[in-house]
């Protein structure tokens, strides 16, 4: 699949659920309405779209929520999709989870053929986890974190920068990542979905945070790449890899090989844009592929050149109406 501007799309993410056990302040409002259960897709739905994708030359899958296993029966769906890498018609199967169902899930998802896993972690400090998530559970999470690496898997913990939050602390989470052998992810936050807040209340420009960095780690060129939008360096004190995800510093628009679906079946060929497609009406209409097939081409042939992400203090009104949760992080 080839977008207009000569962009090979090989990466799918996908939402298998807009429901979390959590209610992070930057993701989500408190008091979420969620979809009703007869929008959302089967599972046997999501396999046969991953399935299309895949025939199409997606290569990558990243299965993401909500918080993707909360999501009942959901190891039914990694069982499946991990056959394509048996196969080889498919090369990563991965997840971005909070980490509260770990425990539970984690020697099975190594089982089926998931190697690598990322953590959503944004404060080492209970007390503040507890503030930022609302509901969450620090222990549970650590707990998650060390069942992951028992079991195989690579972890890479994703913290998401807030201002006047956790900026005291990407010192801290940068040991603790050395020490546990992990890597780690700084996330601008990004202006979707009301959160009863000013986005740039939150907003901490990486640029910045990296500067800052500098001048107390060592902080090498790398040209490791995952695939994602993050851009990494190797920390010299710790040999692990800390990546910067900036959309609004620096966006990464020129070089995007990915589109989400989310779990009702919408196409959303930019994360920053509003435009989508519709796949589970000719999903439904027909069990032939082709059918399938036309619709997600004609999708990507409307992919932009890059999203419209903007910070405007003046407006406490999202770039974006729809909640991250809503898309898949």
């Amino acid at each position: 699949m080839i977008d207009p501007f000569g962009r090979s799309i090989d990466y799918l993410r996908v939402s298998v659920t807009d429901r979390c056990d959590f209610r992070c302040a930057y993701c989500m409002s408190e008091d979420m309405t969620f979809l009703p259960k007869a929008e959302v897709l089967s599972l046997e739905e999501m396999e046969r779209l991953c399935r299309t994708f895949i025939d199409l030359g997606v290569r990558k899958l990243r299965i993401t929520g909500g918080e993707p296993l909360v999501r009942r029966n959901v190891m039914w769906l990694f069982q499946q999709l991990g056959r394509q890498l048996d196969n080889g018609r498919l090369d990563e199967l991965t997840l971005t989870t909070n980490g509260s169902q770990l425990s539970r899930h984690a020697a099975e998802l190594y089982a089926c053929g998931v190697r690598r896993i990322n953590v959503s972690l944004d404060t080492l400090n209970p007390d503040k986890f507890l503030a930022i998530t609302r509901w969450g559970k620090f222990d549970r999470v650590m707990a998650g974190i060390d069942a992951a690496q028992a079991a195989g898997l690579a972890v890479k913990i994703n913290t998401v920068a807030v201002r006047d939050f956790n900026e005291d602390e990407f010192d801290r989470m940068i040991a603790w990542c050395g020490e546990r052998g992990l890597d780690m992810t700084l996330i601008e936050a990004m202006p979707m979905g009301d959160i009863g807040l000013n986005r740039a209340d939150q907003h901490l420009a990486l640029s910045d945070v990296r500067k800052d960095l500098a001048q107390r780690w060592t902080l090498q060129p790398s040209d490791h790449q995952t695939g994602g939008p993050a851009r990494y360096v190797t920390v010299a004190e710790t040999g692990r890899r800390l990546g910067f995800i900036t959309p609004l510093s620096h966006n990464f628009c020129e070089s995007c090989n990915r589109v989400r679906l989310t779990c009702t079946g919408t196409l959303f060929m930019c994360l920053g844009q509003d435009d989508a497609a519709d796949l589970r009406a000719p999903l439904r209409a027909s069990s032939d592929d082709e059918i399938l097939a036309k619709a997600i081409h004609a999708a990507i042939a409307r992919k932009p050149k890059g999203h419209d992400f903007i910070i405007d203090r003046d407006s406490a009104d999202p770039a974006v109406a729809r909640h991250m949760s809503v898309t898949g992080g």
